[in-house]
């Protein structure tokens, strides 16, 4: 693969699953006769995927010169990847541009359901508000609280800074412990999933997804919250149990949850759009004009260290 590249005036074809930014490949673009973008998918040699399109064992059998799937995206449960390794295609994600606005806007959940922005707004427009007084329409804050962090990678310690700098105390869940300098920066302590669950005020689930954290959060786990908890999601939908998450928010065992991913997306479990406690986003944890260009830029790294061989340059999956 390297010699086929490396050196030669090869074309390399590509192809989208879905339509993107064309200014964020320029730097593939300017390369003239280097690289053809928007390849028909049965030439092409490289697919730049995104997470609401499948790339199945078929798509895969039906493209003979793919050799890169270049993911717009950090998570990359939409590929198979077993049918890629199969056929020596190289996978690859962005996982930096995807750091800063997930954690905002997990960020930005936690704060609006717990101090109940969208459905003041609503109540508002529809003129069923309370009155305005002292001792209506009052929420919660999240000075003095605790996050629980399930996940606690990059996107996760930057929540963490975040809810460092708003007065709350933080503890998290990790498969493996992080390093005592890390815990340090964010004033973080390493607990069992069960005590997490047990004595966090906002649990956010900031994790990769695969089959072993498949309904993470189910049925046992959220009668272990604390009635006044909130469960915040903006890393995969099929981590939480919906019909479960809805059964606990109508009995009252937990105080709420905020949810920018969905276990059946884009259907949403309808009785969640229901309930005031709940507070909804179209998966738009990366969705800002400078997130994305960011993600384009990434892919096309990694598309060129591809073409030139240097794949110690790439974000590899597979």
């Amino acid at each position: 693969m390297q010699d086929l590249y490396k050196n030669s005036t090869h074309t390399m074809q590509i192809a989208f699953t879905t339509q993107l930014p064309s200014e964020g490949f320029r730097r593939l673009t300017e390369k003239v006769g280097r690289f053809l973008l928007y390849a028909p998918i049965s030439e092409a040699e490289v697919l730049v995927s995104t997470f609401d399109k499948p790339v199945t064992r078929e798509m895969i059998a039906s493209m003979p010169r793919l050799r890169l799937v270049a993911n717009f995206g950090v998570g990359y449960n939409n590929i198979d990847l077993e049918a890629c390794r199969e056929r020596g295609i190289r996978v690859t994600n962005t996982p930096q541009p995807v750091i800063e606005p997930t954690a905002e806007l997990a960020f930005a959940l936690m704060i609006g359901i717990a101090r109940r922005t969208a459905e003041f707004d609503r109540q508002l427009r529809a003129g069923t508000a309370e009155p305005f007084g002292v001792m209506n329409n009052l929420s919660h804050s999240l000075y003095g609280k605790t996050i629980g962090i399930i996940g606690m990678g990059r996107i996760g310690q930057s929540l963490a800074r975040r809810a460092l700098a708003s007065g709350m105390r933080v503890v998290y869940h990790n498969r493996h412990r992080l390093s005592e300098d890390i815990e340090e920066r964010y004033e973080a302590r390493y607990v069992a999933l069960d005590e997490l669950l047990q004595t966090a005020d906002f649990v956010s689930l900031n994790l990769p997804y695969t089959a072993d954290v498949h309904h993470l959060i189910s049925a046992r786990e959220l009668e272990m919250m604390k009635r006044t908890a909130y469960l915040i999601n903006t890393a995969r939908g099929a981590h939480v149990d919906e019909a479960a998450l809805v059964e606990a928010l109508r009995k009252g065992e937990i105080a709420g949850a905020a949810m920018d991913v969905f276990e059946h997306e884009p259907a949403i479990t309808p009785a969640l759009l229901e309930m005031d406690n709940v507070l909804v986003s179209p998966h738009t944890g990366t969705g800002t004009w400078e997130g994305r260009l960011d993600m384009c830029e990434n892919v096309c790294e990694n598309i060129l260290a591809f073409a030139t061989g240097d794949w110690e340059k790439m974000d590899i999956v597979v």
